[in-house]
């Protein structure tokens, strides 16, 4: 009767545990949004620009599968830092059809600026169904540009001297790194945003030893305790999240995204990363 009653007791606490698991990750994390905090040693960087801070912002995807209430006001707890640059690093939408474009209207109105330049770059998604179809993009990039977000795709801009790269998505219409690369100055202090961090394995980076901001992967969403994320869309498995160093003078970032795929996460939580730049070396 004992040994029974501990079975019995076992299982009923295991399919709890389950059971909080699966709300946890389902209602819980995936709205509690973390603010990650780094430095940022780059290159040649002036004096004026050491100790203001850039903003990375990733992976929105606005559309039907989660509340996009909770992006509005991850936005308004972001303004409250008062970035100086903010960088946005593609997958604004989860496209569906054309009320993506109405929905993401709701949102850009609440989009962190940063107060000497807000630029962004298109992720996968933003090229609509099978990352094919250039007028979502299009589309997308026009509402971006209205709402202050200056998109790059293969070109670059300086804020106040400090030069942010932007190359057009890896599995989207229009990558061309080399547009860009072969004509690009990397004495200046330079950041380069590239949305599929794959794109690091390339052979398109010529002498550029500095930092390069992606999203893309969410860090998988689901990470078991101890273990790698079971599923990542990179073919290089070290490509997860977080700060990685190239070994050759550039640094990876990784940003978890602050929006969703799909609206469950588990030791993944989402992320508004803040760099501090400081002059490196």
């Amino acid at each position: 009767m004992n040994r029974r009653k501990f079975i019995r007791n076992t299982l009923i606490g295991a399919s709890a545990l389950g059971v909080g698991t699966g709300l946890y990750a389902w209602q819980v994390e995936p709205f509690w949004l973390e603010f990650v905090k780094k430095k940022m040693p780059i290159i040649n960087l002036p004096d004026e620009l050491s100790g203001k801070t850039l903003m990375q912002i990733s992976d929105v995807h606005i559309g039907n599968r989660f509340d996009y209430q909770y992006i509005i006001d991850s936005f308004a707890k972001a303004q409250q830092l008062d970035p100086d640059f903010v960088v946005y690093t593609g997958d604004y939408v989860s496209y569906e059809d054309e009320r993506q474009f109405s929905q993401l209207a709701e949102v850009l109105p609440h989009a962190v600026k940063g107060k000497s330049g807000t630029v962004g770059i298109l992720g996968n998604h933003d090229y609509g169904k099978n990352w094919s179809e250039q007028e979502v993009a299009d589309q997308i990039s026009s509402q971006l540009d209205q709402a202050g977000i200056q998109m790059l795709s293969n070109d670059k801009v300086d804020l106040n001297g400090l030069t942010i790269i932007g190359l057009d998505d890896y599995w989207g219409l229009n990558f061309n790194p080399n547009q860009i690369m072969n004509r690009a100055d990397f004495a200046q202090p330079s950041v380069v945003l590239c949305h599929n961090p794959d794109v690091c394995d390339l052979d398109i980076w010529r002498q550029y030893q500095g930092w390069i901001l992606s999203g893309h992967t969410h860090g998988g969403q689901v990470k078991p305790p101890f273990l790698d994320p079971p599923i990542l869309p990179v073919k290089n498995p070290v490509f997860s999240s977080g700060e990685i160093d190239l070994k050759d003078g550039r640094t990876l970032y990784i940003n978890r995204a602050i929006g969703h795929l799909w609206q469950v996460r588990l030791n993944v939580r989402p992320e508004i990363t803040l760099f501090e730049l400081e002059k490196k070396g």
